[in-house]
């Protein structure tokens, strides 16, 4: 049986309606490809604080989180099942700065789909390229 693994990931919008978007390191699992930057729900973690936690380990900056769920999917990787709660969000202190990725960059939303990203993140990614 796989591991179900449930992770947040933030979709960061800057005040140019640009998107962040995260380039995963060769060491990472799924590797090489793009995500919206987040990480593991621990046990007893909410999954708004789980989201500032992680991107305050993962970019250096803190957001604020929007009280809503933008996208909720499960996803079946070879070794692995992932369920992504993606949440809307905005910085407000410090600059993203990638610690865990090899790059990150600003988009626009009709540019994403430019991107490889990871397959659990394509839903998200689809949704934002709509909402227009």
């Amino acid at each position: 049986m796989k591991k179900l693994v449930k992770v947040v990931a933030a979709i960061i919008e800057n005040e140019h309606q640009e998107i962040l978007c995260a380039l995963r390191s060769p060491e990472m699992s799924i590797p090489n490809k793009w995500e919206f930057p987040g990480g593991k729900v621990e046990a007893n973690e909410d999954i708004y604080s789980a989201l500032k936690r992680e991107i305050d380990e993962e970019l250096d900056c803190k957001i604020e989180t929007f009280n809503e769920v933008f996208n909720d999917i499960t996803h079946e990787y070879d070794t692995f099942i992932i369920n992504l709660i993606s949440i809307k969000c905005r910085v407000v202190e410090g600059t993203p700065t990638p610690t865990e990725h090899s790059k990150l960059i600003w988009l626009k939303r009709e540019n994403l789909d430019s991107l490889k990203w990871a397959p659990a993140d394509v839903p998200a990614v689809e949704q934002l390229i709509q909402e227009k």
